[in-house]
């Protein structure tokens, strides 16, 4: 006789039930019957349960026998076509779902309201919503099948085998999902900084921080035009500062310059010119005069002329000197 994994995990109510199925009811009397308790007998010793040998599996075999007769069908029949009419739904939690499944077939199978045969019943329903938690995974794209069964929870090794994936892509979306926790985490945070604000303000907040618009609408519960809304007084905001930032330049610019050759004073002219005298002597490179008379404070209209042009600082001094 042999013992297989498949007989060690099969309860024997179902081993027998599973034989029953094969028969034909409608055959079995006198003789016949006899015929076939002696044949399962034979068959469930093969298997490992050891019949033959115990007085009571070869009772518990004969009343299953007898109660199919009474009821005209195999238990197994009606059993295996509830299970088959599940849907994920129903099986969501297998507990309910297995004490549905005895409350519609326990009036015409007493057996199956035994204690033992429930624990048997909730294992098979187990095993149906995962069959069915995978048929439904592999209705979508691989990432996204990885994604869905382990929100359901389900083990990493059950993962790799039911999808055929490899361990390295399992922790690839383990990865990814683990990132976008963190980034959840983070907006969290960030939301947090600006609790009690308007949702603009939230929104601003987080387009500032880099916070992904998919995010933004569902952690800050706004909708696509409250987002639209802010990123256009963004734009505003950032013209105007861009504005305000050239005025600025420019008058910085304006200053470092200088005066116009107009308003400056006679005397300061001559000062001026004399200064630029001065270091045009120490050096006749463009770059070095412009660095020394911007040190000495010298308007940048005299530089400009210094450099192209100056023999006309003669003129600006005759005028200046009246």
């Amino acid at each position: 006789m042999t013992t297989t994994d498949e007989t060690e995990k099969k309860p024997l109510w179902v081993g027998i039930e599973e034989k029953l199925l094969e028969l034909n009811p409608g055959e079995l009397s006198g003789q016949a019957k006899e015929a076939a308790i002696q044949k399962i007998v034979g068959e469930l010793d093969n298997e490992g349960f050891n019949v033959s040998k115990s007085g009571g599996r070869m009772m518990q075999l004969r009343w299953a026998m007898d109660e199919m007769l009474k009821v005209g069908r195999p238990l197994m029949k009606d059993f295996n076509e509830a299970i088959a009419a599940l849907s994920l739904e129903d099986v969501l939690n297998p507990y309910s779902a297995t004490s549905n499944l005895i409350a519609n077939l326990g009036e015409t199978w007493k057996e199956l309201k035994k204690v033992e045969c429930r624990l048997d019943i909730i294992q098979i329903v187990q095993e149906t919503r995962l069959d069915l938690l995978v048929k439904k995974a592999k209705e979508m794209s691989e990432n996204e099948s990885i994604r869905y069964l382990i929100g359901e929870l389900l083990e990493r090794e059950v993962i790799v085998e039911k999808l055929g994936i490899t361990e390295e892509k399992l922790a690839e979306v383990e990865a990814e999902i683990a990132k976008e926790k963190a980034e959840r985490e983070r907006v969290a945070g960030l939301l947090e900084k600006v609790d009690g604000k308007s949702d603009e303000e939230k929104v601003k907040h987080l387009i500032t921080n880099d916070v992904a618009e998919e995010l933004i609408l569902e952690m800050a519960a706004v909708d696509q035009a409250t987002i639209n809304n802010a990123k256009k007084a963004m734009e505003e905001e950032i013209k105007e500062q861009q504005r305000l930032a050239e005025e600025a330049a420019a008058k910085k610019k304006a200053e470092a310059a200088g005066p116009s050759l107009e308003d400056i004073t006679p005397e300061d002219m001559i000062d001026h010119i004399d200064s630029i005298r001065e270091i045009m002597e120490f050096s006749e490179v463009e770059k070095e005069i412009r660095t020394m008379c911007e040190q000495s404070a010298i308007p940048q209209c005299l530089v400009d002329i210094a450099v192209s042009d100056p023999d006309k600082l003669d003129e600006l001094e005759k005028n200046a000197e009246g």
